[in-house]
């Protein structure tokens, strides 16, 4: 990034390099066995995580289990209501897609053989969209996640020792305005951005996903090294959130 660009200041008074404000509000749930609402700036997404022993019929008798995901947007989340897709008699192309990116994110970092024959069912609900819903509903997910696997280890459908998570996972937006890479795009970003991404990964910084799209002129390689590793920047910054959330919560417990 460029002296110039390094010293521009966004409409919300954030440098390009900077995420929103993230906050995860671990345990909101009552009833779930893994919960969290995560806020990126003004996107608020519920995340809950449902844990059942046993796995679906096609994968009995493989020692492994099942992580998987459902994502919605609730009617008022934006600007203008929305009808719910289950009045409408079927789920969008978009929800079906986000679902599948979160369940593909989580398995990333699961051992599904340590998990045992169980499934832990994910849900991402939308409160209030503001840009970003799919990048929030997989860093919140991450910890709901791991609040479920707790709760089993703790109910001894986990083994002591067993250690289903290997690792950390989160996402960030990124994308050129006005011909500048920025972090953590807020809609009225998102929608003026001539190239939009989205990055998926771990801890470690490997990549899960990079959904990227030009919506205007092409990107060249050095652009998109540019927004990679901005990207990189924002995930390692939200997995040590992520870490400081549990391990706060934990430390609580303990006391």
């Amino acid at each position: 990034m460029t002296e110039s660009a390094a010293d521009l200041v966004r409409a919300d008074g954030r440098t390009p390099d900077q995420l929103r404000e993230v906050t995860i509000e671990r345990g909101w749930s009552a009833h779930a066995e893994g919960s969290a609402l995560i806020s990126f700036g003004r996107t608020k997404v519920l995340c809950t995580a449902s844990f059942t022993n046993g796995v679906p019929r096609w994968m009995n008798g493989t020692g492994k289990g099942w992580v998987t995901a459902e994502y919605a947007m609730l009617p008022r989340s934006t600007n203008t209501r929305n009808d719910r897709e289950s009045v409408k008699g079927r789920i969008g192309g978009r929800t079906h897609e986000i679902s599948r990116l979160i369940g593909r994110s989580l398995r990333a970092v699961v051992d599904t053989k340590a998990l045992g024959e169980n499934t832990i069912q994910i849900d991402c609900d939308v409160l209030q969209a503001d840009g970003g819903t799919r990048t929030a509903a997989i860093t919140g997910a991450y910890v709901a996640l791991a609040d479920a696997i707790e709760w089993a280890r703790g109910k001894k459908f986990i083994g002591q020792r067993a250690t289903p998570l290997i690792d950390t996972v989160s996402a960030v937006s990124v994308g050129i305005i006005d011909g500048t890479p920025m972090l953590d795009l807020a809609y009225v970003e998102d929608v003026r951005a001539e190239t939009d991404m989205n990055v998926v990964a771990t801890g470690r910084g490997l990549f899960v996903e990079v959904q990227g799209t030009a919506e205007g002129a092409p990107f060249d390689r050095r652009e998109l090294d540019a927004l990679l590793d901005l990207a990189l920047g924002g995930t390692a910054e939200l997995a040590r959130i992520q870490t400081a959330v549990l391990a706060a919560h934990d430390e609580a417990a303990g006391a």
